[in-house]
């Protein structure tokens, strides 16, 4: 690539695993860092486990969840618990301008690379430690997975119908929040030591930035003393607000009418009929008052029509509509197809596969796809040998001693789970 990269020179020991951390690292590296990921063969990655899989059939380097989080990246096995391992994390350490962690809060102080010990090997390193709660406070020790910490953060509690249970929403909702709350600090953090010479401690607790998606809700409470609750599709300024069945096995379309002039727009769209001019539906209170109604009476006109339809009538009209698209839809969408959305790269053992780009573009500094996501220790000889200056011999000896993992060294000496 000939233009240069927001983070081209930055280096980045990535110590980090599963989602969050490990997001903060691919945006790192797609903007031109060097992240090095560590990782140990008898303790790897959670997500290198996790579906999908290549060929529905699981493995250590066979999971594409694990490897849409991490192109661009160097991977080696190294064994932090050793004393040597925790030698060689120390040289990566001092290489490095960027460390980032994701463990339970003790964990990084326990092996001897917290922050304080860093900066003793780099004065100036910006060090990002992020966990569910933070590392400090009654709960910070609590572990979990961002699932637990969508329902801690009340997520749950809002998705599903009024008169069911509470709802997970899908994924891990708070993991896909929380990395974007780092990445823009860090470049803070850039500049400031760009200016200053001085590192930075940035610590972060997940459960806080999911919270921040809530501040609807939390206004609601602290003003009026309301508790927001489920309401399916529904929406408290709009009706209709819905999706609707339309022609066709499972095809929907989501449609939402918040003013007078769009409701109008709206009858003209269906036509009309007689339903539309009765007193309940003329205004927003009375439509919310009838909505079960309106929403069996819409049902039945959309079901007639495709998804497309009913989108393409309703936008000609001014009024929101799109279709409920499936994963197969948004993989095959034109509008996605034009922006290359996904880019393809080939892995060793997944083979030639799709990864998201960003959804944001940068004209004079573009973001760059050149190496899938690595199997563990795929880059061992040359992070040891070219980033840290190992000899062979030095490499033969961390090797059999264990501190550099090998397949051996999977849990039940499995080499593929």
């Amino acid at each position: 690539m000939s233009k240069k990269q927001v983070f081209e020179g930055v280096k980045v020991a990535e110590f980090a695993w599963v989602a969050v951390g490990p997001q903060i690292g691919r945006t790192l590296a797609e903007h031109g860092a060097t992240v090095v990921r560590i990782e140990s063969h008898r303790r790897p990655d959670l997500l290198r486990l996790a579906s999908p899989a290549k060929d529905f059939k699981p493995g250590i380097d066979r999971s594409a969840f694990f490897a849409m989080l991490n192109p661009n990246k160097y991977g080696i096995s190294l064994d932090v618990s050793k004393p040597k391992g925790r030698e060689i994390a120390k040289k990566l350490i001092k290489w490095a301008d960027i460390v980032t962690e994701s463990f339970a809060p003790g964990t990084m102080k326990r092996l001897g690379l917290d922050y304080e010990e860093a900066k003793k090997i780099k004065p100036d390193i910006i060090y990002v430690s992020t966990c569910m709660q933070g590392q400090y406070g009654p709960h910070a020790a609590h572990g979990a997975y961002g699932d637990q910490l969508a329902a801690l953060s009340g997520f749950p509690a809002l998705v599903g119908r009024p008169d069911g249970e509470p709802e997970m929403p899908p994924l891990a909702y708070t993991d896909w929040i929380a990395p974007w709350y780092v990445v823009t600090p860090l470049i803070g953090a850039l500049l400031r030591r760009r200016k200053t010479g001085r590192g930075m401690y940035l610590e972060q607790s997940q459960y806080e930035a999911g919270v921040t998606f809530l501040a609807q809700g939390i206004l609601d409470y602290t003003v009026n003393g309301r508790i927001m609750n489920r309401m399916a599709n529904r929406d408290p300024y709009a009706a209709p607000h819905g999706v609707y069945p339309c022609k066709g096995e499972d095809r929907w379309c989501a449609i939402a009418v918040f003013t007078d002039e769009e409701w109008k727009a709206f009858c003209e769209v269906i036509g009309n009929p007689a339903w539309t001019k009765d007193a309940e539906f003329a205004t927003l209170p009375g439509r919310k008052q009838n909505e079960d109604e309106l929403d069996r009476l819409i049902a039945e006109w959309t079901v007639n029509c495709t998804a497309e339809e009913v989108m393409t009538l309703m936008q000609a009209k001014g009024i929101p509509a799109g279709v409920v698209y499936t994963i197969g839809d948004v993989f095959n969408c034109p509008q996605m197809k034009h922006r290359e959305h996904f880019v393809y790269l080939e892995h060793p053992v997944i083979g030639r596969h799709a990864y998201h780009n960003e959804a944001i573009r940068f004209s004079k500094t573009p973001q760059d796809f050149y190496k899938a996501a690595p199997c563990i220790g795929e880059d061992n000889e040359y992070v040891y040998k070219e980033v840290l200056g190992l000899s062979d011999d030095e490499i033969a000896d961390l090797l059999v001693e264990g501190v550099i993992t090998t397949d051996a060294d999977l849990p039940r000496g499995e080499a593929s789970w």
